[in-house]
């Protein structure tokens, strides 16, 4: 049971002053950088709103993680260096894009690959195993096991910047992954780690309030950048440090994320076009496109993030109450993507 009173006050401490950060940039989102935050773009593939809308998510996002860690390190003596430095490295790069720098996305992909790799091999950050042994054997290579890991960071990111196209979608499905992960933290009393998932947890929700239903503040790519990359690092943690638990559990629990970039990717070489430029034909967008026929844009909106993550809830559930089970880890795996596939297929069936 987490039930120490000095961090209980100080993470309600923080819930405050990250309920204000997010109040005062979104009111004030305007003057911030002369207004280069403002999403205007009416015209990109995922766009649905019909006014400006501050992308000072994840500026708020960065400097509430800021102040969490220096808090956490004064009142506590431990600082969390890993995420601070790879979740402000990657939260650069995506602001750098929501600042409306025009930075190719070749270059925009290396800069990631250089500062993933670099922190990845500084903090000795590994995984430690997982449940395929060639994968084992072959990350025993410390070369092979730094390029295996910062992809796995990669894909994360740029799932988690992919999905991020409607109200919600993004913060409820990372909000559900971290949940689970402080779930299974707690219960092997984890409680130092479960601490920090708790305070990204609480900006998550924190964001919702002004992201869900009705959006007053976007992400933009500095904010799904900066929290896939977290989420990754949390991901990858959590699994070193609860040995009990199938590491294809993991696999399951970013299923929906990591079906988007494998999708979006293949699709993309079939239609002879750029993997790195957006589109929209990813799962999300035909759901709405199908609620669309007989709703309001706006109101579709938020419908299908309800219906993706809850459909996505429900599709982990059993693999988390068999979480320790590997082969049935293994096989739920492949049912989800099967689901996946035959979903989209029924989709875009009905929209032609």
């Amino acid at each position: 049971m987490y039930d120490n009173p000095l961090e209980i006050s100080f993470l309600s401490l923080f819930t405050l002053i990250t309920f204000f950060i997010f109040l005062i940039i979104q009111k004030f989102s305007k003057r911030i950088f002369d207004g280069k935050l403002l999403d205007n773009n009416f015209d990109k593939p995922q766009a649905f709103h019909h006014e400006e809308i501050s992308r000072c998510g994840g500026l708020a996002s960065i400097i509430s993680l800021i102040i969490f860690i220096y808090l956490h390190n004064f009142f506590f003596s431990k600082i969390f260096y890993e995420y601070l430095i790879i979740g402000f490295g990657l939260f650069l790069v995506g602001f750098l894009d929501d600042l409306k720098i025009n930075i190719k996305p070749i270059f925009r992909l290396i800069s990631m690959m250089l500062i993933l790799s670099a922190s990845v091999a500084f903090f000795s950050i590994d995984i430690e195993r997982v449940d395929l042994i060639f994968l084992n054997i072959w990350m025993k290579n410390e070369y092979f096991l730094i390029l295996f890991v910062s992809l796995c960071f990669l894909f994360v990111i740029n799932g988690s910047n992919l999905i991020d196209g409607f109200n919600g979608l993004l913060a409820i499905n990372l909000l559900i992954i971290n949940l689970v992960l402080a779930l299974i933290n707690m219960q092997n009393n984890l409680f130092e780690y479960l601490f920090l998932l708790i305070a990204q947890i609480i900006i998550l929700i924190t964001f919702l309030l002004f992201n869900f239903p009705k959006a007053k503040i976007f992400f933009g790519d500095s904010g799904s950048y900066l929290f896939g990359s977290l989420t990754a690092l949390n991901v990858i943690y959590t699994n070193n440090f609860n040995e009990n638990i199938s590491s294809f559990f993991f696999c399951v629990l970013l299923s929906y994320i990591f079906f988007e970039v494998l999708f979006s990717f293949l699709r993309k070489i079939y239609q002879k076009k750029s993997p790195l430029e957006p589109d929209n034909f990813h799962l999300h967008m035909l759901v709405f496109k199908n609620i669309n026929k007989n709703s309001r844009k706006e109101r579709s909106n938020y419908i299908t993030s309800i219906i993706i993550n809850s459909s996505y809830l429900i599709l982990i559930l059993p693999a988390f109450f068999l979480r320790e089970e590997v082969l049935f880890c293994k096989i739920w795996f492949s049912f989800i993507f099967i689901i996946y596939i035959y979903a989209y297929y029924k989709l875009t069936k009905k929209l032609n």
